[in-house]
């Protein structure tokens, strides 16, 4: 396992280069980027957060072998701390789960005790495991909590990130509500690849106009980030310019290589809603 400074990953990590698949368990694939480094960008130090949160990751490909070689098809998912010093690096995440794929374990109780011991060390936090049967899972999708945002009739010339599109009305107009959007885009940080997702707001202070807001999220369409990053870069934004009293940003990523990322950052709340939506 690697852990290098976020400046580091391009020429250290695997991404964008030619990596022979392995079929062989091992933890050292896991690649470890400190959270830090884009933190300071946004005035966050780990030791105090403005927020609590999670990062919970889904896997769609996890599969070994039992005892007699018999293929075990499951998904997986993960919940890492947000306060965790580390994020891992999705594409060393994806090679780390395939090497499961040709190696022999006794049961999924076996299977799962292995994961957490190795996602824990890589993150510096624990990390909660839940392996799931894929009947199991059949038919449970959930729509996005709160008022969409996406039917407004706007003009957007914006996409790159600018917290300055961001506008309340009158400061009288104090208002709970949660909003959503099927509109967030960003890139990876590295290769470039786009991240397709959907995003949910839900505050209580000065009333945000939601056509500010729609464009806002839009600016992250050519923003190269980690999901993570771009989610702590949506709530610092709402936080500075806005100044709700109470805050929640999540987003649901679409997979990519059998992986979905859902990052969650609050300042109130520390139970969140983890259903699936139809895009996942």
């Amino acid at each position: 396992m690697k852990k290098l400074e976020a400046t580091d990953v391009t020429s250290h990590s695997l991404l964008g280069k030619e990596t022979p698949y392995c079929s062989k368990y091992d933890a050292s694939l896991l690649f470890a980027i400190p959270r830090q480094e884009k933190r300071k960008e946004l005035g966050i130090c780990n030791d105090n957060l403005p927020f609590s949160g999670l990062d919970i990751w889904t896997s769609f490909e996890l599969s070994w072998l039992n005892l007699k070689g018999k293929p075990i098809s499951v998904m997986a998912e993960f919940v890492f701390q947000g306060d965790s010093p580390y994020l891992i690096e999705s594409k060393s995440f994806k090679l780390y789960l395939n090497s499961f794929s040709g190696s022999k374990f006794e049961s999924q109780e076996e299977v799962e005790a292995l994961i957490i011991k190795d996602l824990t060390r890589v993150s510096g936090k624990p990390v909660g495991v839940m392996i799931y049967t894929l009947e199991a899972l059949e038919g449970k999708f959930a729509t996005l909590p709160g008022d969409n945002l996406d039917e407004l009739d706007i003009e957007v010339n914006e996409y790159q990130v600018n917290p300055m599109l961001l506008e309340t009305e009158d400061p009288i107009n104090i208002v709970d509500e949660t909003l959503n959007s099927h509109l967030l885009k960003s890139n990876c940080l590295v290769t470039g690849q786009p991240d397709w997702g959907s995003v949910v707001i839900r505050y209580q202070g000065q009333k945000m106009k939601h056509e500010a807001l729609l464009k806002y999220i839009i600016s992250f369409r050519e923003h190269n980030e980690f999901h993570e990053q771009c989610v702590e870069r949506i709530f610092m934004d709402i936080l500075k310019q806005c100044q709700p009293k109470y805050l929640m940003v999540c987003a649901r990523y679409v997979r990519r290589g059998g992986l979905d990322i859902n990052p969650y950052r609050s300042n109130f709340e520390k139970e969140f809603d983890v259903s699936r939506t139809v895009r996942q």
